[in-house]
């Protein structure tokens, strides 16, 4: 079967329409700030934090929105492809692509209850999985697309550079987490008054 579920012999596509309009969203919204608020912030204090936080927020309100395996990774790539068509020049968020996959995978194997609906749980497992793919993705960013002089002199070198990725993952996922309950907050309301 494969992608597909079978409901009373009607074959239904593994992402419902309203999954990938929120994976669209959510990639337009990380790429689109990214592309353009991200580099004046580097630009006015050469921390890379902002570009950590708009992603760990949007990985996580994709993965708290549709709950399947993928939606995440296809938020990365299409984020990737926008600020690509965007700013040709930003090749390094090749490594916001491969933190994307490592937060899908590691999610998928935490499980998604315990990442979304177990209190203590999901902020540990969130924290910690936001916080090790913003660290690989610095790793990638600083081995692979920053000059090592300018690393070197502005950071210490590359594992400076992805303790700074990974802080920003920690401050992204608190953002995340926040809005995901309070998102969560307002729709059992909402549900309640309907």
């Amino acid at each position: 079967m494969g992608n597909t579920n079978l409901l009373k012999g009607v074959t239904m596509a593994y992402f419902t329409s309203r999954d990938i309009t929120a994976i669209a969203l959510f990639a337009a919204l990380w790429s689109v700030l990214s592309a353009y608020v991200a580099p004046i912030f580097w630009n006015a204090t050469h921390m890379p934090f902002l570009c950590d936080i708009l992603g760990v927020t949007s990985l996580i309100l994709v993965l708290w929105y549709v709950r399947k395996f993928g939606a995440v990774t296809f938020t990365g790539v299409i984020a990737t492809i926008i600020i690509l068509a965007l700013r040709p020049n930003a090749a390094y968020f090749l490594g916001f692509t491969t933190a994307s996959v490592i937060f899908d995978v590691s999610t998928r194997i935490i499980g998604y209850k315990n990442c979304l609906e177990k209190p203590v749980l999901s902020i540990a497992s969130l924290l910690s999985v936001s916080t090790i793919s913003m660290a690989v993705a610095g790793a990638i960013i600083g081995t692979v697309f920053t000059n090592p002089n300018f690393l070197t002199k502005m950071f210490g070198g590359v594992a400076f550079f992805t303790v700074l990725h990974a802080i920003g993952g920690i401050i992204g996922s608190t953002l995340g987490i926040m809005l995901m309950k309070a998102l969560s907050t307002r729709i059992s309301v909402f549900t309640v008054r309907t």
